[in-house]
């Protein structure tokens, strides 16, 4: 008979709010979206430095005829084949080295019209403008300051470039992305809470007479409390679900699109996805009841 009453007391309640308990489940579903998406993307960050960091090399750019011209390091001249020689010979020797590849002028002009091919300078260079270059692949692509300081300064060597440093900017946008997601999520789950301690209050002011007459006849406060506790809970729980179909949308999303179009990035799976849905879950289901407890403490000492 009790948990009929309390099922019967939280659809009245949820009945006479349905505006504003519509209100809690979409800020609910919005704040824990942006929530689980922020997990995502931190994720998704880490996999791409993991991916991309153990890909990427370190370039040494020789001189050529054109650079002895225009670039003050190579004031000397073009690379020789001598120091081509013992430029090599002296990165094998390196501990920190774990591969060395070189790349003729004719190599790089032919992975650059690939890379490039509708650029509309493409056909203005040849292939004699094109600079040779070692491509260093590091044990520990934070030691590229080792190779720097041995070969920045070394004749016929123009510059000395770490590709690592090309991504890091990519990177932070991203960080700072993640972090005005976080800065939205956290706006739309005070809204979101606000709504909950404002629905409370409404509910339990319009059956203030109900809530004196259980009082009076010995009513625990646990046991008033009950129904309303369970309205926002249950509001907060169908806006966490949604958060989950939304969360799983854009992985879909990801899975049949994005990944067929971008290649060059490993994008995370579902298991990511679904490790984060129980937290979801548990912070749409919790949170709502915690806000509705703590705003009905006012209420039931009347």
């Amino acid at each position: 008979m009790r948990a009929q009453f309390v099922l019967s007391e939280i659809g009245v309640g949820l009945r006479r709010n349905l505006t504003m308990t519509f209100a809690v489940i979409v800020s609910v579903a919005l704040s824990l979206a942006l929530f689980g998406g922020s997990l995502l993307m931190r994720e998704q960050v880490s996999t791409m430095k993991g991916y991309w960091y153990d890909k990427v090399n370190v370039s040494i750019f020789l001189c050529n005829k054109n650079d002895a011209e225009s670039q003050p390091a190579c004031a000397k001249g073009a690379v020789t084949e001598d120091q081509k020689k013992e430029i090599k010979a002296d990165l094998e020797k390196m501990p920190v080295v774990q591969s060395v590849q070189f790349e003729t002028a004719d190599e790089a002009y032919k992975h650059y019209k690939e890379q490039f091919s509708k650029s509309p300078i493409v056909g203005s260079l040849t292939p004699d403008q094109m600079q040779e270059s070692f491509r260093v692949k590091l044990k520990d692509p934070a030691k590229y300051a080792v190779i720097s300081s041995a070969f920045s300064q070394r004749a016929g060597v123009q510059e000395v470039q770490d590709q690592k440093s090309l991504l890091e900017n990519l990177f932070i946008l991203l960080n700072r992305m993640n972090f005005v997601a976080l800065v939205v999520m956290f706006l739309m789950l005070t809204v979101a809470l606000m709504l909950i301690v404002n629905t409370v209050r409404v509910s339990a002011f319009s059956r203030r007479r109900e809530t004196g007459i259980m009082r009076l006849v010995g009513a625990s406060s646990f046991y008033i409390q009950l129904p309303f506790i369970m309205e926002a809970a249950i509001a907060g729980l169908l806006g966490a679900v949604f958060a989950c179909v939304l969360l799983g949308c854009g992985q879909y999303f990801v899975n049949n699109w994005l990944a067929h179009d971008i290649d060059v990035i490993q994008f995370i799976g579902w298991d990511a996805v679904l490790t984060k849905l129980p937290l979801v879950l548990s912070i749409g289901l919790l949170m709502p009841a915690l806000a509705a407890f703590l705003a009905l403490r006012k209420y039931l000492k009347v």
